[in-house]
């Protein structure tokens, strides 16, 4: 709950603002795929454990309302990453398989063909696996259900530009700002207590790839001749 007034906050944070421009309205369709997993510094500084970079991939739609060349972009997106960790005395390996649904609030700025964005993103987790020795566990009771992540991105229309349809073409950072695991529950994400005999540590979630969109102009609110009652208009 705390995480979700948080995200509430940051939202509205991120939507403050005003031009008086004419708002308009576009779709699409998009995917990333990228560099993914959880970074927590008890298995980086451990010499029991060799931390490698998962893989992840997302896929989903966006709405976005904008005035003129800023505007917010609403994402929602089916999320899964996997993620490896291999036991150096034993040479086993423990993996975690993440599957979410993730809803981003940006703030985008979109000129010269080219956009950027920054704001937050709400990761609601759906179901968390730890497959070790040939065993598969359900573990999705040891991570808390959502977390909140900082996003940056940019990139560039490579096709299209009148602004009924464009295919985009970008790069997506995202750092998770709260803590995934579960402090009372000290086995994730390897499922090995002794990862904390320095204490507890918090596993946030990353992801660094490339995005690809593609976008369609819905229409927008203008007046069709002057002193016109305002409507909408499809482009």
């Amino acid at each position: 709950m705390k995480n979700i007034v948080i995200f509430l906050m940051l939202m509205i944070s991120t939507g403050i603002y005003s031009q008086k421009q004419i708002v308009w309205f576009d779709t699409g369709l998009k995917v990333q795929y990228g560099a993914a997993g959880l970074m927590n510094s008890a298995i980086t500084d451990s010499d029991e454990y060799n931390h490698k970079i998962g893989k992840g991939l997302s896929y989903g739609g966006k709405i976005g309302i904008n005035f003129a060349y800023n505007g917010v972009a609403i994402d929602v997106m089916k999320s899964s990453f996997t993620q490896d960790f291999t036991k150096k005395s034993t040479n086993s390996i423990s993996t975690i398989d993440y599957s979410g649904l993730d809803i981003y609030v940006l703030f985008r700025n979109a000129k010269n063909l080219g956009y950027f964005e920054i704001g937050p993103k709400l990761a609601l987790v759906k179901k968390v696996t730890n497959t070790a020795t040939g065993t598969e566990t359900d573990v999705t009771a040891d991570y808390e259900k959502n977390n909140i992540a900082a996003v940056l991105g940019f990139g560039a229309n490579i096709m299209g530009n009148d602004g009924r349809f464009s295919g985009i073409l970008g790069v997506r950072f995202e750092y998770g700002i709260t803590d995934l695991g579960l402090k009372d529950n000290m086995t994730s994400p390897v499922q090995d207590v002794s990862i904390y005999s320095d204490g507890y540590q918090a596993s946030h979630p990353l992801f660094a790839g490339v995005v690809f969109e593609l976008n369609w102009g819905i229409g927008y609110f203008g007046k069709a001749q002057c002193g016109a009652r305002s409507k909408f208009i499809m482009f």
